[in-house]
């Protein structure tokens, strides 16, 4: 029984730091309670009990979803840390053709400003490469157009891969 006394006392110290820390948190604590203050916190949204609830931003999502990539790139360089020895110049490109792929998937989400968080910012375009007097109709080019009244043209280009199936 005395081989088993370090464990019991263990056991007794942590359920008396435990106990010793809640009741040192209720006599020290502020008391004043506010409607604030009762209401659930939801990772920096207004709570649940609210009657319009706003819209959770997806980028959040995305951020996590990058994460886990990243988590589970982990996960896999990991083990690969341990035997990198045994596994030669075969683990070293399998490796090397896995990072290259999370890290092309990660270039791929940044060129897509899927870590943008701030307003969309558009590109002046340059005044000088386009002309004030280019139109749709001027920039347009129309191919044997010339004679046929507005409504005809697509009856034309019908026709005339009709008759080029038939012949």
């Amino acid at each position: 029984m005395g081989q088993y006394l370090p464990v019991v006392m263990l056991f007794v110290l942590g359920v008396l730091f435990a106990l010793l820390s809640l009741i040192a948190s209720r006599l020290l604590a502020p008391s004043r309670s506010t409607p604030a203050k009762s209401l659930p916190y939801e990772c920096g949204v207004s709570g649940a009990g609210t009657k319009n609830p706003t819209r959770f931003p997806v980028k959040f999502f995305l951020v996590a979803m990058i994460f886990i990539v990243f988590d589970i790139e982990v996960i896999f360089l990991y083990p690969y840390a341990m035997v990198f020895e045994y596994l030669g110049s075969f683990g070293l490109v399998a490796i090397g053709i896995f990072s290259f792929a999370v890290f092309e998937s990660f270039v791929y989400l940044i060129s897509n400003g899927a870590l943008e968080w701030g307003p969309v910012k558009r590109v002046a375009r340059p005044i000088d490469q386009v002309s004030h007097t280019r139109t749709a109709t001027s920039t347009i080019r129309r191919v044997g157009t010339t004679g046929r009244e507005h409504g005809q043209e697509a009856a034309a280009v019908i026709g005339d891969t009709i008759e080029r199936e038939v012949a």
